[in-house]
Formats: C-alpha cells, structure tokens, sequence
C-alpha cells in the first residue's frame, strides 16, 4: 500500500526555502561588498538630444498645439 508522506515533503520544502533565503542574502551581501571596494563610478550623464530629436519634438509640440 502507498503512503502519502506529506511531512516529509512540507520538512523538506522548509529546509528547500531556508537555505534559499540564507543564500539569497549572502549573495546580496557580497554583491554590496563588493559594489563597496570597487567604488560606484558617478552615473553617466545623459547626452544631449541630437538635432533631429529636437526636430521632433518641436513638431510634436506645434501639432499638439494646433489640435
């Protein structure tokens, strides 16, 4: 006769979903220590729109303003 052996499988998922959260915290740690000896380089700043970009919105604009 089979048996249905769900502690078995409830304790083995809780050990599953510990262990994930340690290591999932140890990794986050490390990346933060990491991040943290290496030094955030300052974020790039963006380039300024091209001609044509400046082009399209200009006439975005105007045809906004005539509707």
């Amino acid at each position: 006769m089979a048996t249905l052996n769900i502690g078995l499988f409830i304790n083995a998922l809780v050990k599953f979903l510990i262990v994930a959260v340690v290591l999932f915290f140890v990794v986050k740690a490390i990346n933060m220590l990491k991040r943290q000896a290496v030094g955030d380089p300052a974020p790039p700043v963006p380039a300024p729109p091209s001609k044509e970009e400046v082009l399209l919105t200009e006439i975005r604009d105007a045809l906004r303003a005539k509707a």
